[in-house]
Order: C-alpha cells, then structure tokens, then sequence
C-alpha cells in the first residue's frame, strides 16, 4: 500500500475552497514575514533615533599638550526595551572611534553595546556624486534660446576628476546642467556620527555618558612679562590659549588641562573634514586656573565653565605675578674647536647675548595658584612657587613715554616649583667682544698615542654704556685641562667649562687672558 498517495479528490464547496485560499496565502505571508525578518540585518529593522546637542547635559574637556583631549559627554537620552540604533552627533570629528565608550549614568548596566560605527563621510556634491558612480541621475538642462528645461536620465559612469555620464547612446562630460539625485545615501551624513548598536534592558530615559579621546584639541601657555626700569624685577601673566580644531563645539564644557609630557602610541589617524578659517576670540575675563598633581603630570581645572567653539583659539587666564625679581645677564660663551691647533683671530665686535632670570620660588606670605600671586599688603614681594607649564614667554619694557615695548622672547618647558627659568632676550647692541689666540704649542705626550696642547686667549671687552656691566665668559674646554695663567679669577663650573665674570666700566674696555694646558 502506498501511504503517499492522494486521496481521491473529494467535492468540495465554493466557500471552503476560498477559505483555504486565504488560510494559504496567510500562512505563506506569515513564512515570508519570518524569513525577511531573518534575513534583513538589524539595522533594517530598527529605526534610527538621533541624539543632537539638545540632549546634552554637561560636557567636560580635559586637553593635553601634544593634540590630544578626553571628552565626556553626558546626555539624556530615550531608549525602547530590546535593539537601539543611537546616532550620536555632534562628536568630534577627529574622534579615535576606538577610544569611544558609551554607559549609562542613571542606570548601571541597563544596555549592553553590540556595535558602534563612526561615519565621518560627509554629505558634500562630490561625495554625492561619488556615491552615485553606477546608478541612475536626471539632468535637468535650460535651452538658452527658448528657456525651455529638458530633463534626461543619466547614469554616471564616474565621478573621479570630474564626471562622466551615458546619457542614451552616447557619452558626455564637462557637464552644463542641474544633476537631480533621487535621495541621499543612507551611509553620507550631514556631519559626523557616532551609530552605535545596543541591546536595552526597558524602555525609558537614561542619563549616559560618551567618552572618548580626540585630536583636534590643543593648548599652550603664554606669558607676558614687563620688566621695571633697573631690569631687577618683573610682571608676569599667563594665559593658556586654546585651539579646536575638532570639528565640533563644546557648550559650557568643564575645562581641565594636563601639563607634562604624556606618551602616546604614535599611529597614523585620518584627519577627517575640512579645516576652515581660525579666528581669534576674545580673551576670557581673568580668572585663575587651580592645579594639582595627577600622577607625573598637573592637572589645571578652570574655576567656571567656558564654551570651545569649532575653529577657534581661544585665550584663559592662568596666572598673574606682580612682582617677581630677576637678574640681568651678559653671556659670551665661546668654543672648543680652537683648542686642538693654530688659529690666530677668532672674531671682531662678537654678539654678546642678554638673558634675564629668576627663582621659581614662592615668597613669604606669597599665596598659591588657585588664589593668584600678588603683592603682598605688607610689602612683601610675591614670588611663583608654581607649577608652569611649558609655553613662550614675551617680555617688554616701558620706554620714557610709559609706552611697552617688545624686547624678546624665549621658550620655556614644564618647569616645577624652587627651580630657576632662564630667558634669553637677544644680543646687547652696546657691549661687544673681541677674541683672538696669541699663543699656541704643542707639549710632550705622555704616551705614544696621546697628544698635549699648551694654547692662549685673549677677549676684549667694549662697553658703550652709561653704566658698568658684568659679562660672563664661558668657555667650554676640552681633553684633560689645567689653566696654567689667567688675568682674572676663573671658575671651573662643569668638566669642561671654565668662567669668569669680568665687570667692564661704563663707555671703556677690559681685557680678559688665560693660558690653558690640554691633554687628550
């Protein structure tokens, strides 16, 4: 017996023929409804919900000194029980997407990430028509005679370098004409997006938290220093200035900034969007910046919230020092090649450079960062005592009308607290020297394979001053040394470094010489 066999067809009635009809076409719907729900991916299923600047709490940006910043963004947000597609814009464009982490605030644990994607491919003409290469465009063109518009369809052939579009049976470039898209590709964003997929424990608002690392963002330290009329004290104020060149903005952020020299991976990031126009904004109302130490490195917090906007530097106050003293210096530093053979004139009317320093250090009664140096009221003078970041320090002087006026400038690194800060200015106009070797002969070795040198030096000191200047001469002298004579008394600072300090008078001269014996 076969059991596979129909049964004998049986007579049926009109209305349970259609019956079954349907019940079939249901069944094969519901088939077909579960087969494309297996099919699709998720992100065909779930709709995308935006979340913009609006859903924005607070924001906090903490900006290293080599291009890196750590941005926490809080924001409120409304999510459905199961699968979330979240477009976070508003990011930074120079994100590191790897970086990026996502948690909820409100409810620890409530959403599990399953996936995050950084779109930084921008919706501009070319990219639009870039994404088109293969597919179907209208061209809408106006006849210049009759201002009649014709439309045609097109399929863009490319879009490198120009287009190249088929229209029909033939081929044309150096389009003259509006190109109609259909839509906008779903992977071309309007700006940067984070999409970032989540499972969802229930339905409601969270408070949740991005975070993550960017370039884009950095800061420097500037001071402005005025020295007083003896060049025996100065004024100094710091400011930190900002650059964002991120991509994005951040509204009343918490600022915090790290000074110190933190490692970081070198790897190569794509820099994504277009770079425009930098302004300058106008400089903050002075507010002092409160440090600490974090770790090796300190860490200055800004005592209110300030907005970084996109494509601006912009200029905090850090610091501010009435009353610092310093010293004046002029420094000839010299050579070591000149001390191995004959070499008679060694240079006319030398630059002698002028430096200025003074002590890190914080004087009596002399307050802390987070209240600002100061005079103090008992007359006191305040010193740093600080640490400062590393930036360029710009002095100047008030010339008899009580004008300020530029005198130099010099770099500093990240200095700590008790240590000196040491600047050079330039080269004094009225104080010049003048070198020449008067002596040179060569000794007897100690060994086959040594030599020995005996050599002698003479500087010529000019002062065109109204006042008597002190010039230190510095000389760095190689090999195993012993000064055999010298005019004035000379100090041995390092290894191979010998100085003097030779005070030449006001309008005249002084003449420094020494003899030196070199074993090598």
């Amino acid at each position: 017996m076969n059991f596979f066999r129909n049964p004998k067809p049986q007579a049926r009635h009109p209305w349970r023929a259609a019956l079954a009809s349907i019940q079939s076409a249901t069944c094969r719907a519901a088939v077909l409804a579960t087969l494309t729900a297996i099919m699709l991916p998720a992100s065909a299923m779930t709709t995308e919900r935006r979340s913009t600047v609006d859903d924005q709490e607070a924001v906090a940006v903490t900006i290293y000194n080599e291009n890196l910043a750590l941005v926490k963004d809080t924001r409120r947000l409304s999510l459905d029980a199961g699968l979330n597609h979240i477009a976070m814009r508003e990011v930074s464009a120079r994100i590191r997407p790897e970086t990026a982490q996502l948690r909820s605030l409100s409810d620890p644990g409530a959403f599990r990430l399953l996936e995050q994607n950084f779109d930084f491919d921008l919706l501009t003409p070319a990219k639009l028509l870039e994404k088109f290469v293969g597919r179907k465009v209208r061209i809408a063109r106006v006849h210049p005679a009759t201002g009649v518009e014709t439309i045609e369809q097109a399929e863009v052939l490319s879009a490198a370098d120009g287009v190249v579009l088929r229209i029909g049976d033939r081929i044309e470039t150096g389009l003259h004409g509006r190109i109609i898209f259909d839509r906008v590709p779903d992977n071309l964003r309007d700006r940067p997006t984070l999409v970032v997929q989540l499972e969802n424990r229930r339905a409601g608002e969270q408070q949740v938290e991005l975070s993550y690392l960017t370039g884009g963002l950095s800061w420097k330290a500037d001071y402005v220093a005025e020295l007083n009329d003896k060049d025996n004290a100065l004024q100094l104020h710091g400011w930190v200035t900002l650059t964002n060149r991120s991509g994005t903005g951040y509204r009343n952020a918490r600022l915090q900034l790290v000074a110190g020299d933190v490692n970081q991976v070198k790897e190569e990031f794509r820099a994504v969007g277009a770079l425009r126009r930098t302004k300058m904004a106008d400089a903050s109302a002075p507010a002092t910046m409160a440090q600490e130490s974090l770790f090796e490195y300190h860490l200055y917090t800004l005592n209110r919230l300030t907005t970084i906007s996109d494509n601006q530097t912009k200029q905090v106050a850090l610091l501010s020092a009435p009353v610092i003293p310093v010293k004046k210096e002029f420094l000839l530093s010299g050579n070591d090649y000149y001390y191995r053979s004959s070499y008679g004139d060694l240079g006319q009317k030398m630059k002698v450079s002028v430096f200025v320093h003074f002590d890190n250090r914080e004087a009596a009664g002399a307050p802390s960062l987070a209240r600002g140096p100061r005079l103090d009221p008992i007359g006191e003078v305040a010193g740093l005592g600080m640490p400062l970041p590393k930036g360029v320090v710009r002095v100047y002087k008030k010339d008899r009308a009580g004008n300020a006026q530029f005198i130099g400038e010099d770099r500093i690194d990240h200095t700590p607290k008790n240590e000196t800060v040491r600047l050079k200015l330039g080269d004094a106009f009225d104080v010049t020297a003048s070198k020449k070797q008067t002596d040179f002969q060569r000794r007897p070795a100690t060994s086959p394979h040594s030599y020995a040198y005996e050599s002698a030096y003479e500087i010529v000191l000019t002062n065109a001053k109204n006042e008597p200047v002190t010039v230190t001469v510095r000389e760095p002298v190689p090999g195993d040394w012993q000064m055999l004579a010298s005019s004035h008394r000379h100090e041995k600072v390092a290894a191979g470094t010998a100085q003097w300090a030779v005070t030449v008078p006001a309008g005249g001269e002084a003449r420094l010489t020494w003899r030196v014996l070199l074993r090598f």
